[in-house]
């Protein structure tokens, strides 16, 4: 799903951008065919894209990033310039081979001023719209554009509270910095597994993220569950460089419930969006019953009757429980792969 994700993401900035270079040729040039523009616009703005993903060059790129603000600008539309007129040679020079256009080498292989500034332009808006959906999410990046909680909506979500363990100690003996570098890398090991099973990362409160799914799209294929255990088994699989890294490898609590809720977008210099109800209390009393429980995993019986588990995880029945600020207990189930002995112990302190 991830190489998916990848290529789909791709293919819809290639389209962006040819496109770009369609209207840039329909404005200046309007007797020349459509895709010579498009491919003029892929050859300059495609290299610009990869790099800023570090793709291409990431090392330079990095450097680049660790420079004051006024340097980096500078030798961003340096490197920007470089790699457009690269492209553009490479464009001309194929195009004049081919037979396609005519003109002189000079005239379809180096940049002219006024390429470069609307493929800078182009590029920086189309990396800025990323960049900003990213920062908030596909779904709220979505749902903000299209004012669809610009009024309050009931409707059903499945959240996931995910804690990480230990937090506490672990900033005692390495200090602030450390721990944050920790954190930040525990939640970009979760972002992949979120991202393969549709979910959202909706916030990050200290050590813990909180993930969710419209309810029909979170029971499907069991994503929520799903996206559970492949961000253990993720960890799991790099025990060897978190050790290596931070000295420890990060254990984790997690809690899964679903139910009905009130989402609307909130704010007014700062927008959000919000959601309200028992569900998210419940959620978060859920995932504090993991300590008391001493269980990693923790799913709401009412969320369980209403997905298929995957054949590798079983579940554990823990009865009827009490939760705070609820009026009536809860059926709490444990959940377990059968490739590990159960988890019955996760005793650390956050």
């Amino acid at each position: 799903m991830g190489i998916v994700h990848s290529i789909r993401t791709w293919l819809l900035s290639s389209l962006l951008v040819a496109s770009t270079g369609v209207a840039y040729g329909k404005m200046y040039f309007p007797e020349a065919p459509m895709y010579i523009g498009a491919i003029f616009a892929l050859f300059c703005g495609m290299p610009l894209l990869a790099f800023e993903r570090r793709m291409i060059l990431s090392n330079l790129n990095g450097w680049i990033h660790r420079l004051p603000t006024p340097i980096f600008i500078l030798s961003a539309l340096v490197i920007d310039f470089a790699l457009i007129g690269i492209g553009y040679a490479i464009a001309g020079s194929l195009l004049k081979l081919s037979g396609i256009i005519e003109g002189s080498w000079k005239d379809v292989t180096l940049l002219k001023i006024d390429v470069y500034l609307y493929a800078v332009v182009v590029t920086a808006a189309i990396i800025f719209i990323g960049r900003v959906r990213e920062l908030l999410g596909r779904d709220v990046f979505l749902s903000l554009l299209t004012g669809r909680y610009r009024n309050p909506v009931q409707e059903e979500r499945v959240f996931l509270f995910i804690d990480l363990v230990g937090s506490t100690a672990f900033a005692e003996e390495h200090g602030d910095l450390k721990t944050q570098e920790f954190l930040g890398a525990v939640f970009g090991a979760m972002a992949e597994p979120v991202r393969r099973h549709k979910g959202a990362i909706d916030d990050y409160i200290g050590d813990a993220a909180i993930i969710t799914w419209p309810l029909n799209r979170g029971v499907k294929n069991a994503n929520c569950v799903r996206c559970v255990f492949d961000i253990l088994d993720g960890i799991e699989k790099n025990a060897e460089t978190w050790l290596k890294s931070y000295g420890r490898v990060p254990r984790l609590r997690a809690a899964l419930h679903g139910g009905g809720i009130v989402t609307a977008e909130i704010g007014v210099d700062h927008h959000k969006i919000a959601y309200f109800g028992d569900t998210v209390n419940t959620t978060a009393r859920l995932e504090s019953l993991c300590k008391t429980l001493e269980r990693q995993v923790l799913i709401s019986s009412d969320l369980a009757r209403r997905l298929e588990l995957p054949e590798a995880i079983v579940k554990e029945e823990l009865g009827e429980h009490a939760v705070r600020g609820r009026d009536h207990s809860l059926g709490v189930i444990a959940l377990h792969t059968q490739s590990r002995e159960v988890l019955k112990s996760v005793r650390g302190r956050s």
